[in-house]
């Protein structure tokens, strides 16, 4: 992978952060600059960073999904929109209730905490030049309506065997872990697969199978 003063990025990009971890701020800070582009604020909530700057002239506001101030996340977004910035959703991405809020809020995206500076720097020039950022996180959200999506009605067992395998066990270590036969976690794998299908949620495949995990709440969206 090329090192982050190696993309040869365009520069024309101005971009804040509200984060309320100084360390995640500063190397923000400091990823921008060693790319080119232009750094325009930082700020620990979406107030006091419009305080900062008004007009806000950004071009994409990253933004943490859960702050210390008690904001609601659609609230910051929108207002940081209403502002004249996309926004970026930067965080560990452990809430699917919240991403979804994000992105039905007009958030382009979410790039989780976990992956490099150098993805973050590349989502960022997407962004600004409107495209809309992709992630699992991001898809299990969207494709997740927690007021009326149907529930699989899987059995304790299967929602157990479930989270193992979106979690990224193999079917023979979900066997060891579980104290059973392979055969058999297999065949509890076969019948999530089926319920999951009938009632018109795809499941055939394995990161099908981890975005309903996602989406029902299995497993906390940090284990791809």
């Amino acid at each position: 992978m090329n090192s982050i003063g190696s993309l040869n990025l365009p520069q024309q990009v101005c971009v804040a952060i509200v984060d309320d971890h100084d360390a995640v701020r500063y190397g923000v800070q400091g990823a921008c600059a060693e790319v080119g582009y232009t750094f325009c604020g930082s700020a620990g909530s979406v107030s006091e960073l419009l305080n900062l700057r008004n007009p806000l002239g950004c071009d994409v506001v990253i933004l943490d999904l859960s702050l210390a101030d008690g904001s609601h996340v659609e609230n910051n977004v929108k207002a940081i929109i209403e502002a004249g910035s996309q926004v970026l959703v930067y965080s560990i991405a452990d809430k699917a209730a919240l991403v979804s809020a994000a992105l039905k809020a007009g958030a382009a995206g979410v790039v989780k905490k976990s992956q490099s500076m150098t993805d973050l720097m590349h989502n960022i020039q997407l962004v600004a030049n409107g495209v809309y950022v992709n992630s699992p996180e991001a898809a299990a959200a969207i494709d997740a309506d927690f007021n009326f999506k149907e529930q699989a009605n899987l059995s304790p067992r299967e929602r157990q065997v479930l989270a193992l395998y979106a979690s990224g066990f193999a079917l023979k270590q979900v066997a060891f872990e579980l104290g059973v036969g392979y055969s058999t976690v297999k065949e509890h794998i076969d019948r999530v697969r089926s319920k999951y299908s009938s009632i018109g949620r795809p499941a055939g495949t394995k990161t099908e199978l981890y975005l309903r995990a996602v989406e029902d709440g299995l497993i906390d969206g940090e284990s791809l």
